[in-house]
């Protein structure tokens, strides 16, 4: 899979999409790597603990892009926006115990398009937003097989860009620490069997930034940290045509 250069010039007849995920409170840092585009994605943890003054950060420098929409997913890390959350401060992982983050801090997102379990049309293209993903500990966790799948089927049929916050499996999901898959299996088979999206952007597994394809959807981690945090990877583009 060939993946565009940042630089590549844009085309007439396509609308320019620029994906990020994974920036963890740094949009100020990667701001000047953004290229232009006609919409932004970013697929969830675009802060590290949901703090207010973070979330005002990310949503008022984003709001200085030239993007013409702005469209947002929260991620594990965006903490307060899942509403029914519900955790035990016991079973929350350590990188969030006792935090609360913002509650309703998507509301705080006055320059984005902010989805979860829901869908926008933007220039003709259906997107559609979902945060669940199966790690333990976290906001929007939820277990391997049947109530993961609920999640994924409310994805419509139509869909023309997917933006989930986990991958599927099998798609730069290999945690490296571990060198094991962590994608959802559900998502995968709801994607290829049932959706067929054209594009399916993602992130959360950090280090594994790329572009792959079964052929006929292209799947894209965008995640701009590595796992360590350092915002060394770059925003991922390509062009879909005009309907």
């Amino acid at each position: 899979m060939i993946q565009l250069r940042l630089d590549t010039p844009k085309r007439e007849c396509f609308i320019r999409v620029v994906c990020i995920s994974d920036i963890h409170d740094q949009i100020t840092k990667i701001i000047h790597r953004i290229p232009d585009g006609d919409i932004l994605i970013c697929a969830g943890d675009f802060t590290h603990t949901g703090s207010e003054e973070k979330l005002k950060e990310f949503d008022e420098t984003v709001g200085k892009l030239p993007h013409k929409f702005k469209i947002v997913i929260a991620g594990n890390h965006d903490l307060g926006f899942q509403d029914d959350y519900s955790l035990s401060e016991s079973q929350e992982n350590i990188a969030c115990r006792g935090l609360k983050g913002t509650p309703k801090g998507y509301k705080l997102l006055k320059n984005c398009i902010y989805l979860q379990d829901s869908s926008t049309k933007v220039m003709g293209l259906n997107i559609y937003g979902s945060s669940w993903h199966p790690l333990p500990g976290f906001p929007f966790y939820l277990p391997r097989g049947q109530q993961l799948l609920e999640k994924w089927n409310l994805i419509p049929t139509g869909t023309d860009i997917l933006v989930t916050h986990t991958p599927p499996l099998g798609h730069n999901d290999i945690f490296n620490k571990e060198n094991t898959r962590c994608g959802c299996s559900e998502l995968l088979n709801t994607v290829e069997k049932r959706v067929h999206p054209k594009f399916h952007v993602f992130g959360h597994i950090h280090e594994q930034n790329g572009v792959t394809t079964n052929g006929e959807t292209t799947f894209i981690n965008a995640s701009i940290c590595t796992h360590a945090l350092n915002p060394i990877y770059d925003p991922v583009i390509f062009d879909i045509p005009k309907p």
